[in-house]
């Protein structure tokens, strides 16, 4: 079986790819930096040798590349089991004091390329009325905080994108599953003092992802909301 996971160098997406792989699934991975996605592809590889990884180095905000990528996957496996739809950028900020373009930029990232990706890979995954795609989406998808600004925005709209999908995708037996996660350990939160312990651990997120992958075919969560015991921060 074969799984796609985007911004998977790190964080969240290395924990679901990594999870993935020790359960046999070939992987392919993407990021921006060509270092850490090296680094990834190897801790990948080590959770299960005898498995495939694709490591792509990818700007998810360019839709030429997007494209690129999932036509170097449609030519190294013959179908794709599972999307996660991983990648984003978080930039927090007021929206009326935030850099002219980063809504532009967040959306690039944070949706288009999910629309793209998936758009691309599809039709396959129709024809053979198999497949289950994760839209990584966010409690800010949810609900509007002060501070939230253009990310905020970008996350509404990937939430909007996931249920949509997941209704045209009813007759054809393709699942579609939003996750939104609250604080989760990842270097989004790099600088913010607060112990381990008050966030979410990665690897849940990835324990979520197989969960909700291995129930029956005709099961799906279509909507997922995690927050750390003690709430949003």
């Amino acid at each position: 079986m074969n799984a796609v996971i985007t911004g998977a160098s790190k964080g969240i997406g290395k924990a679901i790819a990594e999870r993935l792989a020790k359960e046999g699934f070939n992987i392919a991975i993407c990021a921006r930096h060509e270092e850490a996605l090296q680094a990834a592809k190897n801790s990948i590889q080590q959770q299960n040798p005898a498995v495939t990884v694709l490591a792509e180095q990818v700007d998810m905000g360019n839709k030429q590349e997007v494209l690129a990528f999932a036509e170097k996957v449609k030519s190294k496996f013959s179908s794709v089991d599972i999307l996660v739809n991983n990648a984003g950028i978080f930039t927090p900020g007021a929206l009326y004091e935030e850099a002219d373009g980063l809504l532009e930029q967040l959306m690039a990232v944070n949706v288009y390329s999910a629309y793209h990706l998936t758009r691309t890979l599809l039709p396959d995954m129709m024809i053979k009325r198999n497949g289950h795609i994760f839209n990584l989406c966010s409690v800010a998808s949810h609900k509007a905080y002060a501070n939230g600004g253009s990310y905020s925005i970008t996350k509404h709209a990937l939430l909007g994108f996931s249920r949509n999908l997941r209704e045209e995708m009813k007759p054809f037996g393709v699942r579609v599953t939003s996750i939104s996660p609250g604080a989760t350990l990842t270097a989004s939160w790099d600088g913010f003092e607060a112990p381990p312990d008050r966030m979410m651990p990665p690897e849940d997120i990835a324990t979520i992802v197989w969960t909700a992958f291995t129930l029956a075919k005709q099961t799906v969560v279509e909507d997922i909301v995690l927050r750390p015991v003690l709430g949003d921060i």
